[in-house]
């Protein structure tokens, strides 16, 4: 990673290069919604490497999003714009298999499951710190701009994120509570 150049402005610019402007998603455009999970990422006070993977966290894809920015096979040009911190919490994000690890992630013991791979491994406390609150910042974000997957998600959505709370920090607890049981629309961003 350069140190002379801003890593958010360089993955933004990787962003839109890999199309990320023109892809739809709710509120708008992919590049869109990735603004909005960085920023609130850093509304909860997260550390610069989870803004930035919060901003970069659909570049594989994931269990959930399919178009690919990049192969996973090509971590090493977004690790180059962003660090090995961030770059490292992009992949596991986009790797998880959330069928097989989100019933286990609050488990000392769990073993997170590579959907690349199909490989499994013993997570840090860390790891699964910042895999929860970089869920709930991409949950919540489309909570909000969409009311028809607030209405469809948003009683399993504070089921998984009641479970994981342990993992959450407190003001992205707060917000899930806040937009997923009261039913309400408030403005996070």
């Amino acid at each position: 990673m350069n140190l002379d150049v801003d890593p958010a402005r360089a993955a933004r610019q990787l962003l839109r290069d890999r199309g990320a402007e023109t892809l739809d998603h709710p509120g708008g455009t992919l590049l869109a919604h990735l603004e909005r999970v960085r920023h609130l990422l850093a509304r909860w006070n997260a550390r610069p490497a989870l803004q930035l993977a919060g901003l970069c966290h659909a570049f594989y894809g994931t269990d959930g999003f399919a178009p690919v920015l990049l192969a996973p096979d090509q971590r090493s040009r977004l690790e180059a714009v962003i660090g090995s911190e961030a770059e490292s919490i992009v992949y596991i994000y986009a790797s998880c298999d959330r069928q097989a690890t989100y019933p286990v992630l609050t488990d000392r013991a769990m073993r997170f499951r590579d959907r690349f791979t199909s490989r499994s491994y013993t997570s840090t406390l860390e790891q699964r710190k910042d895999f929860a609150e970089l869920t709930a910042a991409n949950e919540l974000d489309i909570a909000c701009i969409d009311s028809d997957f607030r209405e469809r998600w948003g009683a399993d959505l504070l089921e998984l994120f009641t479970r994981l709370r342990p993992l959450l920090s407190p003001s992205a607890w707060q917000d899930c509570k806040a937009v997923l049981d009261s039913g309400l629309r408030p403005r996070l961003g």
